[in-house]
C-alpha cells in the first residue's frame, strides 16, 4: 500500500511537470564566464554607434519576459579584455524565437565593428546544442562591451539569455561535451528502436509499436533542439527549426500517452478513459502540427495553446495513474521507476518556465539526459512486461495440457478413458494388436472388499499394465472392469506374464484377484476396422471366460481382417 502511495504521488508530478513544460529554447553551453545584459526597446532610428557608448540608457531590473515581443537592443556588461589570437574570443548566446540577431562590438580606441545576420537568422552561427556563436574579431584594443539587435522576438521565455563570453577552447571543449551527450542519447534511441522492433517482428504487441514511435520521437526532437538539424539542413532558417522542436514534442507526447494506454493492463483503460487518453493524444499531436504551422504569424499565441493542450494531460494521468493504483496494475511501479528522473526536471523546468528558479543550462538540457534514462528504464519495463506475458501463456498452456490430459484421462486409473483411447488408437499405420483385459467375478470382489476395496483393485491392476506394457502402447479402461492395451504387432507383450504378474500382486485383505485376455491383430485404420478388431478381441476374452477364467485366448489369424 505505501510503495502504491509514493508511486501515485511521484505520477502526479509526472503530469504537472508535462503539464507546464514547453519546448526548450536552445541550450547554450557552460563555456566561459557569464556576462550581464541590460535592454532597451527599439522605438526606430537608433544609431547603434551611440547606444553602445551609453549603457545607462538601458533597463538592467525588468524580466526580459515581462517586456514583450518586439525588436531590442540588448548591451552587455564591460569586458575590458582582447581577443588574441591564441585565445580568440566568441560570444555565445541561447537561440530564441527571432527574425534576426546582429552583434556590435566596442573596442577601447573607439572603432566598432558589426555582424548582421541573413534571411536564416542565427543558423549559420549555430553550434552543439543550438547556441548561437559570434567569433568577435581581434584587434589590438581591448573590448570594452558587446551589444545585440534582436529583430522579431516573440519574448517568449526572454529576449537574449546565457550570454558569455569564450574562447575558441572552451567554446570547442562545450562541443565536445554536447557531441557526447547527443550521441550517447542517439545511439541509445536507435538500438532501442531496432531492439523493439525486433521483438515486435516475433511478439506483435501493439505497445512497442507505440514505444518505438515515441523513441522516434524523441529522437527528431533532439536532433532539431540540439541544432545538429542545421549541419545536415544548412538553408533552413532558425525559426522554422523551433517550429519543428514544436511538431516533434507534440508528436512525441501523443506517442508516450498511447504507449501508456497500450502498455498498461487492458482493464486499467476500460470504457471512457480509454476514449480520452486516444482523444487527448490526438490533440497533442494536432497542437503541434498547429504550432508548426501558425508559429511564423502568431507564435505567442500557438505556445499558449500548446501549453493548455499539454495542461489536459493531467485529465489522462491522473485518473490512468489512480484507477492503475485502485486496480494493483503490475506495471505501476515500473512506470513510475522509467519516469523518476523525468518527473524530477519535469518540476524543476516547470518552475524556470514560471520563472521561480533562474535559467540553468543543465536545466534546460535535462531533457535529453532524464528522458535517456526514461528510454532506457521503459525498455526494461518492456522486457518486464513480456517476461510477464511469457509467464501468463506458459501457466496457458499448462492448464490447457493438465485440462486436455483431465479429459482424456479415467479419474479412477488415471488410464486413457475410452473416447481419448479411441481418438488416439484409430489411424494408426500398420498391423496393430488388441489385448483385452477383464478382472474375474469382480461383482464377488466388490461384495467382499466393498467399493472401495474394489477401486482399490482397480488402480492396482492399472498401474500393473502401465508397467507390464512398452511405453509406446496404448493403456485405457473401457468399461467397468474392462481395460485395453494396444501396440504394434511386432512390440513385445506377454499377456500370461500379465497374468502371472496379478496372480503375484498383494490385493487388499490378502484376496486372490484373476483376469482373462483376449487378443485380436488387424488393421486399425478406420472406425470400421476398429469394430472388427475388438470384436475378435472380445470374442477371444469370451472364450478365456468360458474355459474356466484366469486364462489368454487369441482370435484366429485375420480374424479382424
Amino acid at each position: 500500500m505505501s510503495r502504491g502511495i509514493v508511486t501515485l504521488l511521484s505520477l502526479i508530478c509526472v503530469c504537472l511537470g508535462i503539464a507546464l513544460s514547453r519546448p526548450a529554447h536552445a541550450q547554450t553551453g557552460v563555456a566561459g564566464r557569464e556576462l550581464k545584459v541590460c535592454v532597451l526597446r527599439d522605438t526606430g532610428g537608433m544609431n547603434p554607434a551611440e547606444l553602445i557608448r551609453h549603457p545607462e540608457r538601458f533597463d538592467c531590473t525588468t524580466p526580459q519576459y515581462k517586456m514583450g515581443a518586439g525588436n531590442f537592443w540588448i548591451i552587455s556588461e564591460d569586458i575590458l579584455q582582447k581577443s588574441r589570437p591564441r585565445a580568440p574570443l566568441n560570444a555565445r548566446v541561447a537561440s530564441l524565437w527571432q527574425d534576426s540577431l546582429s552583434l556590435h562590438i566596442l573596442y577601447a580606441d573607439g572603432m566598432m565593428r558589426s555582424t548582421i545576420t541573413g534571411p536564416r537568422g542565427v543558423t549559420p552561427l549555430l553550434q552543439l546544442g543550438a547556441i548561437v556563436e559570434h567569433p568577435l574579431p581581434m584587434a589590438k584594443a581591448k573590448i570594452v562591451r558587446l551589444m545585440w539587435h534582436v529583430q522579431g522576438s516573440a519574448s517568449v521565455r526572454g529576449i537574449l539569455l546565457g550570454a558569455r563570453l569564450a574562447t575558441d577552447k572552451e567554446s570547442a571543449r562545450a562541443n565536445l561535451v554536447m557531441a557526447a551527450m547527443y550521441a550517447a542519447f542517439g545511439g541509445l534511441c536507435l538500438a532501442l528502436i531496432c531492439y523493439n522492433l525486433a521483438l515486435w517482428g516475433a511478439l506483435r504487441h501493439h505497445f512497442q509499436l507505440w514505444y518505438c514511435a515515441m523513441v522516434l520521437g524523441l529522437f527528431a526532437y533532439a536532433f532539431s533542439s540540439s541544432g545538429t538539424l542545421v549541419w545536415v539542413w544548412p538553408e533552413i532558417a532558425n525559426n522554422d527549426r523551433l517550429r519543428l522542436n514544436y511538431l516533434t514534442l507534440g508528436l512525441m507526447g501523443g506517442a508516450a500517452l498511447m504507449f501508456a494506454r497500450a502498455f498498461f493492463e487492458e482493464r486499467i483503460f476500460a470504457g471512457w478513459l480509454g476514449r480520452l487518453a486516444v482523444g487527448v493524444a490526438c490533440v497533442l499531436a494536432g497542437a503541434g502540427l498547429f504550432v508548426f504551422l501558425t508559429a511564423p504569424i502568431a507564435v505567442r499565441v500557438g505556445d499558449l495553446i500548446f501549453t493548455s493542450v499539454f495542461v489536459a494531460l493531467a485529465g489522462v494521468i491522473l485518473p490512468t495513474l489512480w484507477r492503475a493504483w485502485r486496480l494493483r496494475s503490475n506495471y505501476l511501479w515500473l512506470f513510475a521507476l522509467a519516469w523518476g528522473a523525468p518527473i524530477l526536471t519535469s518540476i524543476l523546468r516547470t518552475l524556470g518556465n514560471l520563472h521561480v528558479l533562474p535559467w540553468n543550462f543543465w536545466l534546460d538540457n535535462s531533457t535529453v539526459l532524464s528522458m535517456s534514462a526514461e528510454a532506457l528504464l521503459s525498455s526494461l519495463a518492456i522486457a518486464y512486461r513480456i517476461r510477464l506475458l511469457s509467464i501468463e501463456r506458459d501457466e496457458a498452456i499448462t492448464a490447457e495440457e493438465i485440462a486436455r490430459r483431465l479429459a482424456d484421462a479415467d479419474p479412477l486409473t488415471g488410464l486413457l478413458n475410452r473416447r481419448a483411447f479411441l481418438e488416439q488408437a484409430i489411424g494408426r499405420e500398420g498391423e496393430q494388436t488388441l489385448h483385452v483385459a477383464d478382472l474375474d467375478h469382480f461383482k464377488s470382489v466388490n461384495d467382499t472388499l466393498g467399493h472401495d476395496g474394489g477401486d482399490e483393485v482397480l488402480r492396482v491392476f492399472a498401474r500393473m499394465l502401465r508397467a507390464s506394457a512398452p511405453a509406446s502402447a496404448l493403456i485405457a479402461r473401457i468399461g467397468g472392469e474392462e481395460f485395453a492395451i494396444l501396440t504394434r504387432a511386432g512390440e513385445p507383450v506377454d499377456p500370461d506374464r500379465i497374468l502371472a504378474k496379478l496372480r503375484a500382486t498383494r490385493m487388499p485383505f490378502d484376496m486372490q484377484v484373476t483376469a482373462s485376455i483376449g487378443t485380436c491383430t488387424g488393421p486399425l485404420t478406420t472406425e470400421p476396422e476398429w469394430k472388427k478388431l475388438y470384436r475378435g478381441a472380445d470374442k477371444a476374452l469370451f472364450q478365456a471366460k468360458s474355459a474356466g477364467r484366469d486364462r489368454v485366448r487369441a482370435a484366429p489369424d485375420r480374424e479382424a481382417a
